[in-house]
């Protein structure tokens, strides 16, 4: 395996950020992973994600003979899926795991409603939408299923 020759790179630039160097991190906690070569990189991010309070926070690259690069949080991870044992009903079991998986995709809604009514959007809205559609879709498949179709149709939606 070739030798390392830097820490990470940037999130904005992509320049290589060396070991032992300063370099600028987003004290968001959702941001943590990202790091930044200057303030100037992290000026570019913080737009992009619509932080309303938040600044870029100064530290220092591991040295080359301190790092791991086994224990670094931004590495890929292999995860194991186990398989679940097939039930008799197997929409129910999927439908009951997903509940609370947020089906809207957020910046898209944001953003519309930004440009159309110049207004922002709260993070509930999300999970608000999410639970009508999930109504509606359920609707729906009754529907397609009553038709005996596998299929969902824009149809089933009226």
């Amino acid at each position: 395996m070739s030798e390392l020759t830097y820490w990470r790179k940037c999130g904005s630039c992509k320049k290589e950020i060396g070991f032992n160097t300063i370099y600028q991190a987003c004290n968001v906690s959702t941001c943590r992973k990202l790091v930044f070569c200057s303030v100037d990189c992290w000026n570019l991010h913080n737009p992009v994600m619509n932080h309303k309070s938040s600044w870029a926070e100064e530290n220092r690259s591991p040295r080359k003979e301190d790092y791991n690069p086994a224990s670094d949080d931004s590495a890929p991870r292999r995860v194991i899926v186990s398989n679940k044992p097939a039930t008799a009903s197997g929409a129910e079991v999927v439908g009951a795991a997903n509940e609370e998986d947020i089906l809207i995709v957020a910046s898209k809604l944001k953003q519309y409603i930004k440009d159309k009514y110049d207004m922002n959007t709260s993070a509930n809205v999300m999970e608000a939408l999410s639970s009508i559609v999930r109504r509606h879709t359920d609707r729906a498949v009754q529907k397609a299923r009553m038709e005996g179709r596998k299929t969902v149709m824009d149809r089933d939606f009226e």
